[in-house]
């Protein structure tokens, strides 16, 4: 009987055997030395000169990044003169919303006109509260949420614009805004 980490002579012969008849036809390398693989070449941006090109294209056009919108989705903005508790009331929806407008679909410079118009009319109406409908900016890709940039961008400088929230989840969310008009 063997046990294991018995030597045996005729184990080893044949397990010696058994590795010259697996490695036979086997050829032994030219040297020592591994074989030599061709120099890596040095990454380069292939689309650089395109990048930068888009990036002074974005800084000349204008419609830069609205400062609003780099700190999350939620849009916040009140003039100085504006107290903090109309602030709270407005996003809590405590002011009745009298007129709305959705901007859905339209390109930047269709929803800059069309919320022109809708501010206009709704100041000759002595409306208080509207709410504008811009989307989350769901397929707007890398550029981010485009109508809603333009929304905050015109409802910032329209001088009767006392204060903006996104709305309440059940009035659309961060794909809405109410805003406080100046009474007049």
């Amino acid at each position: 009987m063997s046990w294991p980490g018995d030597d045996d002579p005729d184990d080893a012969a044949d397990e010696a055997r058994l590795f010259r008849e697996a490695v036979r036809g086997v050829r032994p390398l030219r040297s020592g030395a591994p074989p030599q693989r061709p120099p890596r070449l040095s990454p380069r941006a292939r689309f650089t000169r395109a990048d930068r090109a888009a990036v002074l294209r974005e800084s000349l056009d204008g419609t830069s990044a609205d400062p609003a919108l780099a700190g999350g989705d939620e849009l916040v903005f009140r003039r100085p003169q504006v107290q903090s508790t109309v602030l709270r009331r407005l996003r809590g929806g405590e002011y009745r919303v009298e007129r709305e407008i959705d901007l859905h679909g339209l390109t930047a410079a269709e929803a800059k006109h069309a919320l022109r118009e809708f501010l206009i009319e709704a100041l000759e109406r002595r409306v208080r509260c509207v709410r504008i409908v811009h989307g989350k900016g769901l397929r707007s890709g890398h550029r981010g949420p485009v109508l809603k940039s333009t929304v905050s961008g015109v409802l910032r400088r329209t001088g009767a614009v006392l204060a903006y929230v996104s709305a309440r989840p059940v009035d659309g969310g961060t794909g809405a805004v109410y805003v406080l008009l100046s009474p007049r």
